[in-house]
């Protein structure tokens, strides 16, 4: 999951998150919006469908319903009955359609006319609603007052005969009072048909606001990463040392901005690493002349030994660059020497143990004496490392294999060609043939075994 890290990953996230968050937000506000919206004309639709049927009755013909079972036999009962299936036939939304009147127990009505008089419940129940069958009407509240105006349940409601939504209307008699009530029920299942019409409608906007802000998103991200990867790029390749590396963002904006300085604080550095390293040119050459006025059969040596490291360390794939600097280490990879004592380094016999342990110290010396003018940990490994062995049997830390920086084991390999081909105070110098065995014979034990391979082609390619 490291990819989800990356800026130009996060961006992208973070934008289409956001609108897809809006749209979300946006989405609940629309769907809760639609849905009320559509609650309330259905609401509307129940209460105009009550008071239309409400129109076809005869207020006087149906206080002229007897309010018993055998008033379904009654002549005023039929002819209301007809008209109220013939509303239901034109609205065939409605399921039931009926009337009530009061009764001398608050909140207690009676039916009076409903076209479908016996149902059931869920579990088998038989129920009636012949005239005179009384029904609680205390638990709808809007019910309660239809006798005062049109009105309609503002949610679905269950009782006996189902779940449903209902509009009621009064019926007046010719003086304006109300003598009954008209009701009328829809199924509360064409009620969620509606409103998952209206789901689908909303989930169908919000889908397609999702893909267009994955696209919009993506495209303002790209538009704001690219430039923000070509400097994260530059960052890496200045990091790698590649100081003439420059960024190329057109604009006016911010980043644009932070593009131009980023190429003007490169080429300062650009600058700055030259005039460093002409310094350090400079100090290395004043360094290399004071150690051969102390040592003179170290004359000449470190530039034998820097030429022999930077072949191998340029068939090995080092960089030009990095070459460049490490020729110039290589050349100082015995100025610890200095603060050994003449005695002991121009000595023409054999050393004393007191005596090889003092020579042996010219590695930390050295490191010593170059650590306020180099900060490159891994040159100063070279003047620190380089008579380390591959078996760890070298010092100054008994280091071995990969333990052993690079470059310090291709000094290793120079520096010892270099001193068994030279004259020292304490012997001859030996021949090129035998110094070569000499490598061979003490690769993979005293030094790197591939690094004896490839100074070997050197050598027999480029004639040393």
């Amino acid at each position: 999951m490291n990819f989800l890290r990356r800026f130009q990953i996060k961006v992208p996230l973070v934008m289409i998150f956001a609108m897809c968050l809006v749209l979300l937000l946006s989405f609940l506000l629309v769907y809760k919006f639609t849905l009320d919206s559509q609650l309330d004309n259905i609401r509307k639709r129940l209460m105009v469908l009550a008071q239309t049927a409400v129109l076809t009755i005869d207020p006087e013909l149906l206080q002229n319903v007897p309010l018993h079972r055998q008033g379904v036999e009654s002549a005023p009962y039929q002819v209301i009955k007809e008209k109220l299936e013939k509303i239901k036939k034109i609205s065939p939304q409605i399921k039931y359609i009926y009337t009530m009147t009061k009764t001398e127990t608050e909140g207690v009505w009676q039916f009076i006319v409903d076209p479908d008089p016996v149902g059931r419940d869920k579990k088998g129940k038989v129920l009636t609603s012949f005239p005179g069958d009384r029904y609680d009407v205390f638990r709808f509240p809007e019910m309660l007052r239809a006798f005062e105006g049109p009105s309609a349940d503002q949610r679905l409601h269950r009782d006996e005969w189902g779940v449903t939504l209902s509009g009621y209307a009064p019926v007046l008699d010719k003086e304006g009072k109300a003598v009954a009530m008209l009701g009328v029920d829809i199924l509360a299942e064409d009620v969620y048909a509606i409103q998952r019409e209206a789901e689908r409608r909303v989930i169908f906007v919000f889908a397609f606001g999702v893909i267009l802000a994955l696209i919009v998103g993506g495209i303002i991200s790209r538009t704001i990463t690219r430039p923000v990867s070509r400097l994260v790029e530059g960052t890496s390749r200045i990091a790698q040392g590649n100081l003439q590396y420059r960024v190329h963002i057109d604009g006016d904006d911010e980043i644009s901005d932070l593009a131009r300085s980023f190429n003007q604080m490169a080429r300062s550095l650009y600058k700055s690493k030259r005039r460093i390293f002409s310094y350090f040119h400079y100090v290395v050459k004043t360094l290399i002349r004071v150690l051969e006025a102390k040592d003179h059969y170290t004359k000449g040596h470190s530039q034998m030994v820097a030429e022999y490291a930077g072949k191998i360390a340029l068939r090995m794939g080092v960089p030009r660059e990095d070459i460049k600097i490490f020729k110039k280490i290589t050349l100082l990879h015995d100025i610890g020497k200095v603060g050994i004592e003449d005695g002991i380094l121009n000595k023409p016999g054999k050393l004393t143990d007191e005596e090889r342990k003092r020579i042996n110290e010219h590695p930390l010396i050295g490191e010593e004496i170059l650590r306020p003018i180099i900060g490159n940990e891994k040159m100063l490994a070279v003047v620190r490392g380089h008579h380390e062995r591959y078996d760890g049997q070298g010092y100054p830390d008994r280091l071995g294999k990969d333990e052993i920086n690079i470059f310090a084991a291709i000094v290793a390999v120079a520096d010892t060609y270099d001193a068994m081909t030279s004259d020292r105070a304490y012997r001859k110098a030996l021949g090129h043939h035998a110094a070569v065995e000499e490598l061979k014979k003490n690769r993979g034990t005293q030094f790197h075994p591939k690094i004896v391979d490839v100074f070997l082609q050197v050598l027999e390619e480029e004639k040393f």
